[in-house]
Order: C-alpha cells, then sequence, then structure tokens
C-alpha cells in the first residue's frame, strides 16, 4: 500500500455482520456472481476479526488491524498507525503518524468520505458521531440503515452526488458500512417469519446485485481503486445456543475478507 497513497483511490466496505460460511457458500455456489468477478480467484479468504462487534472493529481497522489471515505466523499489515514495539509493519506497509487511517489520509491530500450504516454510524447521539466524525465528509439517513431494505441503494444515490463533488485531481478514499445482513434481515426473504441464516444469506443476495454500480461510480473517476472488502464480525443464529454477537464465537470471530486493484472504469 506504501506505494499506492497518492495515486490510487481507496475503497474501504464493511459488510456489517457478514458471517463467513455464508459468503463463502454464496460465492461457490454462483449466488453472488458480481462479488465473485472482482474476488481474487472469485473466492472470499477467511481471517478473524480483531473485535466481536461494530464499534470496536472499526476503532481497529481504522488504526490498521484489518481482519486477520486464520493461518499461523506473523502477517504483515497493509497500513499502521505508527507505534512503539509493532512487529507486524512491514516493508510494503505504509505506516503513518496519526490516530487513524482517516486522519493520515486526509493529511496526504485525500478527500475522506463515509457512508455510514448501523447504529454506530448514525450521528443521533455522541457514540454514533465518534466514527463518522474521523472523515472530512459523512452522512447517515434512515434510508441507510438497518431496517431499510433498499439501504444499500441509498447510500449509492449518496455516494454518486458525493463523488461529483471531488475534484477530480483529488484523491478519495470512501468508507462504506453497509447494513443490510445486520438484523432485522427478514424482509429480504419473503415470508420469512424471523431472521435465520437463510435471510442473511438473502440479503448478501440483495447486496451483490447493487456491487457493479459501487464499483462504476468509485472507479469512474479515472484512477485505479484500491479496494477492501471484509465483514467487521460476524453473527449467530441459534449456534451452540448463541443469537447475535458481541461474545466469542468462532461464527463471530470468523470473517471474509479480499483485497484488490479495480482498474479505472471497472463495473
Amino acid at each position: 500500500m506504501r506505494s499506492l497513497i497518492g495515486s490510487h483511490d481507496i475503497l474501504m466496505v464493511t459488510l456489517d455482520t457478514l458471517r463467513y460460511d455464508v459468503a463463502a457458500e454464496l460465492a461457490a455456489t454462483g449466488r453472488t456472481p458480481a462479488l465473485a468477478r472482482v474476488l481474487p480467484g472469485g473466492r472470499w479468504e477467511r481471517r478473524h476479526s480483531p473485535a466481536s462487534f461494530t464499534y470496536a472493529a472499526h476503532h481497529a481497522f481504522f488504526a490498521g488491524f484489518l481482519p486477520t489471515p486464520d493461518s499461523p505466523g506473523g502477517h504483515e499489515r497493509l497500513y499502521a498507525a505508527a507505534f512503539p514495539g509493532s512487529e507486524t509493519a512491514g516493508p510494503d506497509t505504509w505506516v503513518f503518524d496519526a490516530p487513524d487511517l482517516p486522519t493520515a489520509l486526509a493529511k496526504e491530500g485525500y478527500h475522506t468520505l463515509c457512508l455510514g450504516g448501523v447504529g454506530f454510524f448514525n450521528r443521533r447521539t455522541a457514540l454514533g458521531d465518534v466514527l463518522p466524525g474521523l472523515f472530512t465528509e459523512a452522512h447517515w439517513e434512515p434510508s441507510f440503515g438497518v431496517t431499510a431494505p433498499d439501504c444499500l441503494g441509498a447510500q449509492l444515490d449518496r455516494l454518486s452526488r458525493s463523488i461529483a463533488a471531488v475534484p477530480a485531481g483529488q484523491p478519495l478514499f470512501t468508507f462504506l458500512n453497509v447494513a443490510a445482513m445486520h438484523q432485522p434481515n427478514r424482509h429480504y426473504l419473503p415470508g420469512c417469519p424471523s431472521d435465520g441464516r437463510d435471510s442473511h444469506a438473502a440479503a448478501l443476495e440483495y447486496v451483490d446485485g447493487r456491487m457493479a454500480r459501487l464499483f462504476e461510480l468509485v472507479s469512474g473517476r479515472g484512477r485505479p481503486v484500491l479496494t477492501i472488502l471484509c465483514s467487521d464480525h460476524g453473527t449467530a443464529y441459534g449456534e451452540d445456543g448463541h443469537t447475535g454477537h458481541r461474545f466469542g464465537h468462532e461464527i463471530v470471530w470468523t470473517v471474509p475478507y479480499a483485497q484488490f486493484v479495480l482498474a479505472p472504469g471497472a463495473s
């Protein structure tokens, strides 16, 4: 990443609450074709989240602690906030002297844009303003949230307007938190009485149907786009008696991850 700062736009998408097993299954069975076209090898990488719920996970992500590969050994990080004793910042890591990624990128001349989804981005309370407050420009409205069936479509409408206002010569960091997989998600499966693994999967299919537009928007500025797609944590639907997240369980800690570069004009 060190060599890409300034020349590449950056897109980070957190598919909030997306389970690795569901993401991998849908990619393998052709149910998420838009995502499969951009995932390296058409597959998600299996990783472990640094936290079990949205607020904690995103603080870690913005400090440089993205989901960790699940294989043993040290893993060089993509970027990192500088601090003494770090053992995972290597020769290709972009190390910055700032407390978080949006602040660091703004210092490098990037316009930083946040499109929130779940409640920790809603700007309605002091707590809900912490994460979006890191960005130069941040948006949230009820149509982006967990109860809105076309939440991602509404976010992309806003993204289209925001991108149009960014000068062509200025690099752009777009952060997008997608709320569709978070409960309640039963509205994505007609007749479904309650949330479950099947409605979670249906929510991901809905998201996949909007991804081509996202990639077209962010790559339409004439720059290559370093792209990070991942979940912040999974969620349980009855496994070992658990429901939800914010506890230590394999379903919660294990998340899908991908990173790649979109060429200008990709869709």
